[in-house]
């Protein structure tokens, strides 16, 4: 039930991952970070050179810069979150670019390294919704079947077209429609990543994307701010005045709006992000994560809202391909 209180904590009004990890597994379960040495389709030539023009992995995965072996990461975050939180069991999230990118044999020795760790309960794998052939897609539904907890999280970022292609993403919205028939047809849970801030698009365009992507159905959701960082065509747009980032308080207003039309089954693995200082350029308020998730709580708690209030969907698409 809505808390209208101002004690209120995020996860009394919004389904968050860590929430419902802790009523299912007894115990707080915590993701360790993987860079496993992956590179990107965008990147390598074989769809374009660069990445898009917002990528700079570091700000996304801090381990980005090195890359030891994955028992070696494990152990180190182990440690980290050990002190910090208790935690005694772990999902190992394959972090760093698109981690199904490679032969199938290659990523099971890889996968199955972590998964060999008796406090490794399962994966969370990134990538990208057109590098999940199906030969990926069964070896991580074996998982599964072997009672692993095994996530696929896909970086669609928006659904409309003429965005992806701005951002020079590389897919199109029809890509990541087949990958999530395809994994729900191997009923693999599937996390869907959405940029709120892209360039040319407003809060009614991510409503729309939510829309799109609810529609297809979906078991989890992240939803990141566009933040500009060093090293990124996006640095260029933004000091050239072609790019404006997104204010604090849009960013709240969106994304309650998002929170509050999203069905009360979906879990919310995370509602902001944040980039490394060194390397932030804009917008500043990137930085200040918890910062962000109490003014969206504020937020849900001043308008009566929590997930689920408002599913009725949106008029036709206004900036639809």
């Amino acid at each position: 039930m809505l808390k209208r209180s101002s004690d209120a904590v995020l996860s009394d009004l919004v389904n968050t991952f860590g929430q419902d990890l802790l009523r299912r597994y007894g115990e707080r379960v915590h993701k360790l970070a993987i860079n496993a040495g992956f590179t990107c389709p965008n990147r390598d030539g074989s769809k374009g050179r660069g990445g898009c023009t917002f990528c700079n992995n570091v700000s996304f995965s801090p381990n980005a810069r090195s890359e030891p072996e994955v028992l070696g990461q494990l152990a180190s975050g182990r440690k980290v979150l050990a002190k910090r939180t208790g935690a005694r069991k772990f999902l190992a999230y394959f972090q760093a670019y698109t981690n199904t990118y490679a032969d199938v044999d290659d990523l099971d020795g890889m996968y199955r390294q972590a998964l060999s760790q008796p406090d490794v309960i399962g994966l969370s794998v990134g990538t990208r919704p057109d590098c999940v052939p199906p030969d990926v897609l069964d070896l991580l539904a074996s998982y599964r079947d072997e009672g692993f907890e095994i996530w696929l999280e896909l970086g669609l970022q928006s659904a409309f077209d003429h965005t992806l292609e701005k951002v020079n993403r590389g897919h199109d919205f029809a890509e990541y429609r087949q990958a999530i028939i395809a994994a729900h047809e191997r009923e693999l849970p599937v996390c869907t990543h959405l940029i709120v801030g892209l360039p040319g698009e407003n809060a009614t365009d991510s409503l729309l994307s939510l829309d799109r992507v609810l529609e297809l159905g979906v078991e989890g959701l992240k939803i990141h701010p566009l933040h500009v960082v060093k090293g990124t065509l996006l640095a260029n747009q933004w000091r050239s005045g072609e790019y404006e980032p997104l204010g604090f308080a849009d960013y709240v207003d969106t994304v309650v709006q998002m929170v509050a039309r999203t069905p009360a089954d979906v879990v919310y693995h995370r509602l902001t992000g944040t980039a490394p200082q060194n390397i932030l350029l804009a917008p500043q308020w990137c930085n200040w994560k918890w910062r962000v998730l109490n003014a969206i709580t504020r937020k849900l708690v001043e308008t009566g809202l929590e997930q689920g209030a408002l599913l009725a969907p949106l008029p036709a698409a206004v900036n639809s391909d």
